[in-house]
């Protein structure tokens, strides 16, 4: 009980320090006051959770069955509740993070109301939900901390010791964040403005993609299209100086690159000499030959491997990349990345596919060794069919009888009992371990969880409480399991802060305090 003692000892200095007025302070009082209240801005979250993070990273870089994970979240209660359980039923919450969605603030957060993945909403919703999710953890803390101090309160003597040890031993709820700041909503003096922002609200890690602020999309979806490496870097560069202003030397930046899905550029980029960076981003453009006397009114040319070449151009004045040379730009983004100031790389792909992710990684590798990914185990990847067509082209690669089989059906739940079915699902259970050994892949996440399971619990209690289940609907689905589970908000009043009220009110007011959990709060039949 050092640290508690300590505590109690320093409040009881401080406040027979003050003679007679701060009698009716209580020093033990104050000191779990103080202990719930561990992290006291978003900077001290910040600071403590990009040093848990580097240590992460260099744990996977020695064995890469360290990998981390999370989930989006997209509200504080989401979060909290998230953490809540993975301390319930794994006991740590070690590596295991947050995950903040452009595309979840987007649909859910926007005081337009639902929008989709293109930066059109509010620049400081995204800093209010990281200062939203780590007001719900450090609620979290003080909630369950209040919980172990009202046991050391009533327990046995006997019995005290064990509950200081938890005390003593406290594991916060407070975990690193990764945070989507999308293309950074404007310049780079706007992306600096907005890590700030963010930063300050608790951000130790910020995840920047390489697409046109003004015009980007969702990773899933068509229409993509890149700036230069050149444009892409002073905004890495933007974000590690917010990380430097601010004292966090250790925050961490992901540089994301949509190159695999994105077919377009908006600008040629600048180069001064052959096999320089612009010169590199240019080779990949598709274009003709052209002879000067043929050039037409606004067309552009350039000079490329001694010749004059026309780029094709489409009407809105966009220019297209070459067919297949997703992958050849996405190697290329992700080695100029980490070569200038990123410290994660993210590949967003149109599919799950170990090999296909490993073999760029392989790439990046033989450039810059440690290179790490964070990977969107996304909810826009269709996994079963996808899983499902991999089992059955390794089946007939290998000579096998697929022909009970029809590829593209094998999404029906006809197949659900078969082999290729039960590999599959092997298959998906274990791609995290398999790809962080295999592919690079440092942390794993996934974006839009939280919203999806939000529909389905929704969908189901709705069908049966407005059908004929009525509140059978909600006791047998919702609060039985809820009770049986063991889920911390069954005691809702509890979750809301009403046990922590009655203590603040017994150091304020002592006997006079009015408070809320006495025989007649229904909650104590829980």
């Amino acid at each position: 009980m050092t640290h508690y003692k300590n505590n109690i000892d320093e409040a009881a200095t401080l406040i027979n320090s003050e003679g007679s007025a701060w009698n009716a302070i209580n020093p033990e009082s104050v000191a779990r006051m103080r202990l719930q209240n561990r992290f006291k801005t978003g900077l001290d979250i910040a600071k403590y959770t990009a040093k848990i993070m580097r240590e992460d990273m260099d744990n996977y870089d020695k064995d890469s069955s360290q990998y981390t994970q999370s989930l989006g979240c997209w509200h504080g209660f989401i979060a909290q509740q998230k953490m809540i359980s993975i301390k319930k039923h794994l006991l740590t919450t070690k590596r295991r993070y947050l995950y903040l969605s452009g595309w979840m603030v987007a649909a859910l957060r926007s005081e337009f109301g639902p929008l989709p993945d293109q930066s059109m909403h509010e620049k400081t919703s995204v800093a209010a939900l990281i200062k939203e999710l780590y007001t719900f953890l450090r609620q979290a803390d003080a909630r369950e901390l209040g919980s172990l101090f009202r046991e050391l309160d009533s327990a046995k003597e006997s019995d005290k010791a064990a509950i200081q040890h938890k005390i003593e031993n406290f594991e916060t709820h407070v975990v690193p964040i990764i945070a989507d700041i999308d293309a950074g909503f404007g310049n780079e003096e706007a992306t600096y403005l907005m890590a700030k922002q963010m930063i300050e609200a608790g951000a130790c890690c910020i995840q920047l993609e390489n697409q046109v602020s003004d015009v980007k999309q969702c990773g899933h979806q068509d229409g993509k299209v890149t700036v230069p490496h050149v444009e892409f870097l002073a905004k890495i560069n933007a974000v590690r100086y917010a990380f430097l202003e601010l004292g966090i030397d250790d925050g961490v930046i992901v540089a994301r690159t949509d190159s695999l899905g994105a077919g377009l550029t908006q600008k040629i980029a600048v180069t001064k000499e052959a096999g320089d960076l612009g010169d590199l981003y240019n080779s990949f453009l598709e274009v003709e030959a052209i002879d000067a006397a043929k050039l037409e009114n606004g067309d552009v040319v350039f000079k490329q491997g001694g010749k004059l070449v026309k780029p094709a151009r489409l009407p809105n004045g966009l220019f297209k990349f070459r067919a297949g040379t997703g992958e050849e730009r996405c190697v290329l983004d992700c080695i100029t990345s980490l070569q200038n100031g990123a410290d994660l790389l993210w590949i967003e792909t149109e599919k799950p596919h170990v090999s296909q992710i490993g073999a760029m990684v392989n790439e990046i590798r033989k450039v810059v060794p440690n290179a790490k990914l964070v990977y969107n185990n996304s909810p826009s990847f269709n996994w079963t069919l996808n899983f499902r067509q991999q089992v059955f082209d390794a089946m007939q690669k290998a000579g096998q009888d697929v022909s009970a089989y029809d590829r593209p059906q094998l999404m029906s739940v006809d197949y659900d009992g078969t082999e290729l079915a039960i590999q599959a699902d092997e298959k998906i259970r274990t791609f995290q371990s398999d790809s962080a050994r295999e592919a690079g892949i440092f942390h794993h996440l996934i974006t839009l969880p939280t919203y999806h399971t939000a529909a389905l619990s929704t969908d189901n209690l709705a069908k049966e409480y407005f059908g004929d289940q009525g509140m059978l609907g909600y006791v047998a689905n919702v609060q039985r399991k809820e009770i049986r589970q063991g889920i911390a908000c069954v005691k809702h009043q509890n979750m809301a802060g009403s046990d922590m009220g009655d203590a603040h009110k017994e150091y304020f007011s002592g006997d006079q305090a009015l408070k809320a959990s006495g025989k007649d709060n229904t909650m104590n039949q829980f």
